[in-house]
């Protein structure tokens, strides 16, 4: 989900036609990976233990 609406940003940037709105991206991404998506990964390797770190190791974080 959250590669889906990294590439909607992009494909928003670029339409614009401004090297400005790229920063958007880069900012949404780099938001996205230490206020989201880490909280969620310790969340459920709280939750399903030794599963999800299996899990977290087979699947990049970005699918």
């Amino acid at each position: 989900m959250y590669l889906g609406f990294a590439i909607i940003l992009a494909a928003w940037a670029l339409a614009l036609g401004s090297p400005l709105t790229l920063l958007g991206v880069v900012a949404f991404v780099l938001y996205m990976n230490r206020f989201q998506i880490a909280p969620e990964e310790w969340a459920l390797e709280a939750l399903f233990g030794e599963s999800f770190v299996r899990y977290r190791a087979r699947v990049r974080r970005w699918i």
